[in-house]
């Protein structure tokens, strides 16, 4: 039997978890090393997986089949294609920098305002608790890109909604402009939301995939994909519309896509810096992910049927979100509303059914998750100094704390997707897929990038520039562990905006596959079409 190396890169972190949680209440940094390690090791394993990954060869590689439940025709099945392959190295590397910047997130206050002690070490390990939730999640997210049976990735993609809910309701913000109750009451609200938006998402796609094995027959992604090539399963129209819909409707709400994004706002709004990130760029990925690989995998006739209403549905996320993100006076949930616009974009390009746009939406998701970690982070490493996440509280802090403002100027580039950094690339990819297809839709969505150019500078301009307010004058720069955390994020978006080409290599076989699965190919450009044309008849001339 060959080495399992899907399980392991999953079970590492899982492990971590749960040895990180065993760790007695006292010794608190031994706890943070010990995730710390776990995290790395997980890394380690995923440069193992994309090494050993053939971008050439087979669709799915390093492939794990095992008896499950078999009276139901559940089984173990893992493996990987260049798109989870990305997704898995991006998830495993932002983890040791979610544990670094979270360091000191989780530490007992010795008091509460009141006075009344807050933290008893006999009874509750808050560190310990913070540290095992991240790793547990990351085992949860690294399974749901492996999985390619149905039920088993339906059972993480729920699974992983408990340990982000105690992540956001029991470890929230600390820069809080009311009350402790206030504050305890408007994290539990976050964290409730974010718990039923996505468990009605679930249960919703529960019951598709119900569907899906009354008609298919089993639940293997590779099983029923084929079967569909050969014409030996044949799903009724309206059934395959419903059961899309049934799966569409989770990962919508998981991505978030516009109706269904209001959660995001107050989740990332309450939760520390490093959960935020967690959530928009670690977790949230693996909504769109599945759009690409069982929204169009197990329904393609489906997915070009719904691509009109999704496309509107992913421009007004664009647009919206941009338009809101504008208004905002709260740093974080300014950097939310921005994720649901980029959001938008990432589904416009799944959507746009061109090459370019599904390698462009696939690398938006790297690119974004980089991005978005940067800019947040560093925002939580301000918010912590000043102790207040209102942007008018700030003013002058370039001058007081020139790397921070420097840190936090290049994750606001490429936020807006200036050139050379990372998240140009994958933009412009989307825009140059749609507008081959779509061109109308092209032409409305670079909305989207004038407004993440006003909000993004506005921010940049109201919180780093200006007179020095006095609130922020003793205000200290970035210390050595934030500058580890912050400078490998930062050298990542200027690498990959400048030689994107290892990423494509894996990622574009994929796609191709996934075109294949729609029977869709790349639409030819008409001037070009025409100018041969014309070039062959003079030359018959």
């Amino acid at each position: 039997m060959s080495f399992p190396l899907l399980t392991v890169t999953a079970a590492v972190p899982a492990v971590g978890a749960i040895l990180t949680a065993a760790v007695p209440a006292a010794r608190r940094t031994a706890a943070k090393w010990l995730a710390l390690l776990f995290s790395l090791a997980t890394l380690a394993l995923a440069v193992l997986v994309a090494v050993r990954f053939e971008p050439g060869g087979d669709r799915y590689q390093l492939t794990e089949s095992r008896a499950w439940i078999a009276d139901f025709g559940v089984r173990y099945e893992l493996g990987v294609d260049g798109i989870g392959v990305a997704l898995i190295a991006l998830t495993a590397l932002l983890i040791p920098f979610v544990i670094g910047a979270g360091w000191n997130d989780a530490d007992p206050l010795a008091e509460s305002i009141s006075g009344s002690a807050t933290w008893q070490p006999s009874r509750w390990r808050p560190t310990q608790g913070f540290f095992a939730l991240i790793l547990m999640v990351e085992a949860m997210v690294i399974i749901s890109f492996e999985a390619t049976d149905v039920f088993l990735f339906y059972i993480f993609f729920e699974a992983m909604l408990i340990p982000m809910y105690f992540l956001i309701g029991g470890f929230g913000d600390r820069a809080h402009s009311g009350t402790d109750e206030n504050a305890a009451a408007q994290r539990s609200y976050a964290a409730v939301k974010f718990l039923l938006y996505n468990l009605v998402g679930g249960l919703i796609m529960l019951a598709a995939v119900i569907g899906l094995y009354v008609v298919a027959g089993n639940f293997s992604l590779q099983e029923i994909t084929a079967a569909r090539a050969a014409g030996t399963l044949d799903m009724a129209t309206n059934t395959e519309r419903l059961l899309f819909l049934g799966f569409f409707f989770a990962f919508a709400v998981k991505a978030p896509l516009w109706p269904l994004h209001t959660w995001l706002p107050n989740a990332m709004g309450e939760a520390t810096a490093p959960v935020a990130v967690l959530i928009t760029a670690v977790v949230d990925k693996v909504g769109t992910f599945a759009m690409l690989r069982f929204c169009l995998g197990l329904f393609p006739e489906a997915s070009k049927w719904a691509t009109p209403a999704i496309l509107v549905l992913a421009l007004i996320s664009i647009v919206y979100g941009a338009l809101v993100a504008v208004g905002q006076r709260d740093i974080k949930r300014l950097v939310a509303y921005a994720s649901i616009s980029h959001f938008g974009f990432i589904i416009l390009g799944i959507f746009a059914m061109t090459s370019q746009g599904q390698s462009g939406a696939t690398l938006y998701m790297v690119n974004h998750g980089i991005s978005t970690a940067a800019l947040m982070l560093v925002a939580g490493f301000l918010i912590s100094r000043r102790g207040s996440r209102l942007i008018a509280d700030y003013g002058g802090v370039q001058k007081v704390a020139p790397v921070l403002a420097g840190t936090f100027l290049i994750g606001g580039l490429a936020t807006l997707s200036l050139p050379g950094l990372a998240p140009f690339v994958s933009e412009f990819l989307v825009l140059v897929g749609t507008f081959a297809r779509y061109p109308v839709v092209g032409i409305i969505a670079t909305i989207g990038i004038v407004l993440a150019a006003l909000y993004t500078l506005v921010l940049y301009q109201r919180t780093m520039t200006g007179p020095v307010k006095e609130e922020v004058r003793t205000m200290p720069d970035l210390r050595l562990r934030e500058v580890l955390v912050v400078a490998p994020l930062i050298a990542l978006l200027i690498g990959l905006g400048v030689y994107p080409k290892p990423l494509t290599e894996i990622v574009n076989p994929a796609v191709e596959h996934t075109l294949s699965d729609v029977k869709q190919t790349d639409p030819k450009p008409e001037v070009a079409v025409e100018a041969v044309h014309a070039k062959n008849g003079e030359a018959a001339k």
